[in-house]
């Protein structure tokens, strides 16, 4: 590090979180700096700075190649490190051995397929905001048939209590007696929004999965298990994130 840096991104680049969740701890009285607790997101820190992270010292950036893993999330786990409600998580999954890994985005607990995981702080970040409008892709079954009318609808985009849409890019890939078959193609993570996104048209999802994120699939993946992506996989995630 020969520059300052904004705190968040030096945890993020730690490996120990996202620069959001960085942002959290900094409120939360969390992190201190040299012996002093920091709770101002402006702060910067540089080379010789001493971070503590509830009172354990922080060394700076980790001498590790950025590695990411693409897990198939099966339904019934959730995306957090631990619940207070004691549900099952994706971390459990994985085995020990891992660095500190962080979810690319998250899937409810209902929803299932391609979950990306990083120990790459800065990556986590570029990948999941807003501006980078990274494609993911989702196979959604819904209850009821689909008119050409629905899916112009659907292209158009959708107002939602926290905005809109924008235009949406799907298709509809088939019929299953009462429930209908669509690829959705999405360019932002906003919570649940595939879901809700079908409530406004009173269309409950019966299947939610997600296919592709930023090109990456995961292939012969089996349902519970993971895989390391490819140094070609990578460098295409880091286009995608701009850099």
């Amino acid at each position: 590090m020969s520059e300052p840096i904004r705190l968040q991104k030096w945890l993020a680049e730690a490996g120990l979180c996202s620069r959001r969740e960085g942002e959290r701890w900094i409120e939360a009285g969390r992190v201190k700096v040299n012996g002093k607790v920091v709770t101002i997101l402006g702060t910067k820190v540089e080379k010789g700075d001493k971070v503590v992270v509830d009172g354990r010292p922080i060394p700076p950036k980790r001498a590790e190649r950025t590695m990411v893993l693409a897990l198939n999330k099966p339904t019934g786990r959730i995306c957090t490190r631990k619940d207070p409600e004691g549900r099952p998580t994706i971390f459990e999954l994985l085995g020990r051995g891992h660095p500190r890994l962080i979810s690319i985005g998250r899937l409810d607990i209902n929803s299932e397929g391609l979950l990306l995981l990083s120990n790459d702080g800065d990556l986590v970040h570029k990948l999941t905001h807003p501006s980078s409008e990274v494609p993911r892709v989702y196979r959604v079954r819904v209850h009821g048939r689909v008119s050409s009318t629905f899916l112009e609808k659907l292209k158009e985009g959708v107002a939602l209590e926290d905005g809109h849409t924008g235009p949406l890019t799907v298709a509809l890939d088939g019929v299953q007696g009462a429930n209908s078959w669509l690829t959705l193609t999405l360019r932002e993570g906003r919570n649940r929004l595939i879901r809700r996104i079908f409530n406004v048209f009173e269309m409950d999802v019966g299947r939610l999965i997600r296919v592709s994120f930023g090109g990456v699939e995961l292939g012969e993946v089996p349902r519970g298990q993971w895989r390391n992506l490819t140094e070609t996989e990578i460098r295409q995630l880091w286009r995608m994130a701009g850099k």
